[in-house]
């Protein structure tokens, strides 16, 4: 039986998680073609997984040939990459976006409080400039619910994002600048902003306009170039429902319903334990829908309490847009 919204949002213990991602894996299993196609290839019996360690995980790759969908109900809308020019993107084929709303709105509760609290600057010009970005839909519906006038977007009117973020300091106002990781350098190369309560978070991509930065290097440059302490990040993309959240240092958080868990770099269907470098695979069960066990082309560390972060990329992988930089 498929869970519904308030069993997804409403985990909060690893009981819970594990019940539910079972049931979606059953669920998604027998009613997703692309993925049950999947597993046959796999030769797995699905009647005998057990638990999650023993979830197979869609490589993410297939969301560039494939309509991954658990779901017979209409498209409502299609999310799709960024990438340059003759890369074959990705599309995330979404039924319910109510799914997508719930989780990006829970999880930014969950980690920032009321955005209501806050004016929400969004400095996304690439994703401005094309059509089905999952992360401009996200960042309009956080800047519409902040209910703040002085809340939007801006393009490359870096004089005008300026003079904005001088007016917050001076009024004393929370504000969040949500930003694509060129744009933010392309900002601090011109003006010295010193905010130190302004949070700035990166969403990653250089998109061959900048060279590529380590990220000690990258948020150095960031929190110089603002007068912050510390550079905040967001992990998502193209093909999830769900994002997970750094408040510096590069080290990662997911929210109740999605986890990180890294494979073998030489064996994709063998996990590794915590601390060791990996692929990871993730599981978002908001993405109940399409797949919710989905393995990236990102490697990474997976941490005792859960939290993880980014090492890199798998060396054949196309850079996209939407996932942090190399490290």
């Amino acid at each position: 039986m498929k869970p519904n919204k308030q069993q997804v949002f409403s985990i909060n213990n690893d009981e819970q998680f594990n019940a539910i991602a079972l049931q979606v894996f059953k669920y998604q299993a027998k009613n997703c073609r692309v993925y049950a196609d999947f597993i046959k290839g796999l030769n797995i019996n699905t009647d005998g997984i057990t638990n999650i360690q023993q979830i197979p995980f869609l490589p993410i790759q297939f969301f560039k040939a494939h309509q991954v969908l658990s779901s017979v109900d209409d498209v409502q809308v299609t999310f799709t990459s960024s990438g340059t020019t003759g890369m074959t993107t990705s599309s995330h084929y979404v039924t319910d976006v109510s799914w997508y709303k719930e989780s990006f709105r829970k999880a930014f509760q969950l980690f920032y409080g009321d955005i209501k609290n806050y004016t929400v600057l969004a400095l996304l010009p690439s994703y401005l400039e094309r059509q089905g970005s999952s992360l401009i839909y996200m960042a309009q519906d956080l800047i519409t619910q902040s209910n703040n006038h002085d809340s939007g977007f801006y393009l490359y009117n870096y004089d005008e994002l300026a003079t904005q973020l001088n007016k917050q300091q001076y009024a004393k106002k929370p504000t969040l600048l949500i930003g694509v990781t060129f744009a933010l350098l392309d900002f601090v190369d011109q003006y010295q902003i010193n905010f130190p309560k302004l949070i700035v978070m990166e969403t990653g991509g250089m998109k061959g306009r900048r060279k590529e930065m380590i990220r000690e290097e990258l948020h150095n440059t960031l929190r110089k170039g603002f007068g912050v302490t510390t550079i905040h990040s967001e992990y998502g993309m193209t093909e999830l429902l769900s994002q997970a959240y750094s408040k510096g240092e590069g080290i990662f958080n997911c929210p109740p319903w999605m986890r990180i868990i890294t494979r073998d770099t030489n064996d994709p269907l063998s996990l590794v334990t915590n601390g060791k470098a990996g692929g990871i695979n993730i599981i978002d069960l908001a993405n109940i829908n399409s797949c919710s066990f989905i393995a990236t082309q990102d490697l990474g560390k997976v941490y005792a309490e859960g939290e993880f972060e980014i090492l890199g990329r798998f060396d054949n992988a196309d850079i996209r847009g939407c996932n942090l930089l190399i490290a």
